[in-house]
């Protein structure tokens, strides 16, 4: 399966060249978004076309993780940048807008424009207030989450 590609994924069919290609390996391919939240905003994704991740193979997991790593300490450097968002959406309801897995690296230093104290309940949670879960509902969740990963 290695090398998989998909003829309708920009990823995969070359329509991401012209953004330039900073990295690319037989597991991971790494260029710069073309709407970057702050300069030096990268993807990182796996050279074969998967949607989720656990469709990778370990190989490939290790490989995208040790690239966002490195990746970090080299926009560090070369950015002057603070800290870093890393996230990836996966599936529709998620926000997935590409069915190919790839991992935003985004810099940030203070000041940034936008959001940057990001909070997860802003984006991913219903609109309004919700209160804290109570401690009962917790340990239920934390029992049955538990209870299969056994």
């Amino acid at each position: 399966m290695k090398g998989l590609k998909e003829k309708d994924c920009p990823y995969c069919n070359g329509e991401i060249e012209y953004q330039g290609i900073i990295y690319k390996d037989d597991l991971v391919l790494v260029f710069p978004t073309y709407i970057p939240i702050t300069p030096g905003h990268l993807l990182v994704c796996p050279l074969r076309h998967v949607a989720t991740i656990e469709d990778l193979t370990r190989e490939e997991l290790e490989a995208l993780f040790n690239m966002v790593k490195k990746l970090r300490g080299v926009l560090k450097d070369v950015f002057n940048v603070e800290g870093f968002n890393v996230a990836w959406n996966e599936g529709k309801a998620a926000g997935q807008a590409i069915a190919h897995l790839h991992i935003h690296v985004v810099p940030r230093k203070e000041g940034d424009e936008g959001i940057y104290q990001y909070n997860p309940r802003e984006f991913l949670y219903r609109p309004g207030s919700r209160e804290k879960s109570p401690n009962a509902e917790l340990q239920e969740i934390t029992k049955l989450i538990k209870k299969e990963l056994n």
